[in-house]
């Protein structure tokens, strides 16, 4: 009892926080509208309690939003599941299909992970010290090329899953035309390899912004090694942000404009 208490409760507090502040949302609105134009298709890896959902409906775009934690499915499905042009799957994502244990944390489910190596990290390091992965369960795992050949070529991938961002880009097999990954100051190398795989997928340039702040902090993009760079100096303060990666050859869109151009995945 105690433990669906505290579930409850902490999903309450996320959903607050994440739902809960407008001018957020108008970040996040002008952030991702540089991205991504109405009618595009957009997966949200990492669901949680679909702040991005409805950010990305704002913006008119179609979406696909995987969410491997139960309780959050639920929830995403009370408030998206009669949404037209919204497809929540429960599942994880990473480099192949299969099965994946997640490790949860009933007080914190921001935080629940796929990832052994995400948790020895947090262990000891300051300002994780009460985060506690106390709850295990299997979830079905698929990749971004399954849900591309099921769903379509996406405009914009967002992955946010708590240390396996390079394990969902090694399930990518081409290059689409942008996409955000979560990166923290206790795990940076995954961040850096995430890079790596991107160069490796096609040639892109970077940005980043800390926290939820929805703001880039970089006035000109730069490339893998420079980001790498600035991500390696960063204090572990900062704790944690999105870098986004943009081919190349695509133009980041102006505030809302429209009429940007489609690459498409070879």
């Amino acid at each position: 009892m105690f433990t669906t208490l505290q579930q409850v409760a902490a999903i309450g507090r996320s959903l607050w926080v994440y739902h809960g502040d407008a001018a957020r949302h108008r970040r996040m609105d002008l952030l991702y509208a540089r991205f991504m134009r109405r009618g595009d298709l957009v997966f949200d890896i990492g669901a949680h309690v679909g702040d991005r959902i409805r950010c990305f409906r704002r913006l008119g775009c179609r979406v696909v939003a995987l969410e491997p934690q139960a309780s959050l499915v639920r929830v995403l499905r009370l408030l998206y599941g009669r949404a037209e042009g919204v497809t929540i799957l429960a599942a994880a994502a990473g480099a192949r299909s299969g099965m994946l244990e997640l490790h949860l944390n009933p007080a914190n489910p921001t935080v629940a992970t796929g990832s052994t190596g995400f948790i020895a990290a947090a262990d000891g390091s300051p300002g994780w010290e009460r985060e506690r992965w106390t709850g295990r369960v299997t979830v079905p795992l698929t990749t971004l090329d399954a849900l591309i050949a099921q769903h379509g070529e996406p405009a914009f991938i967002k992955v946010d899953v708590e240390g396996l961002e390079e394990a969902v880009l090694q399930g990518l097999s081409c290059a689409v035309r942008a996409l955000s990954f979560e990166f923290t100051t206790i795990q940076r190398r995954v961040a850096v390899a995430c890079l790596q795989r991107c160069t490796a997928l096609g040639s892109y340039r970077f940005n980043a912004a800390l926290g939820e702040s929805q703001v880039l902090v970089h006035e000109s993009w730069l490339d893998d090694a420079a980001m790498a760079r600035w991500l390696m100096a960063l204090p572990h303060a900062a704790n944690s942000g999105d870098v986004y990666a943009v081919r190349t050859d695509v133009a980041v869109q102006p505030l809302l404009a429209s009429g940007a151009p489609h690459g498409r995945c070879p």
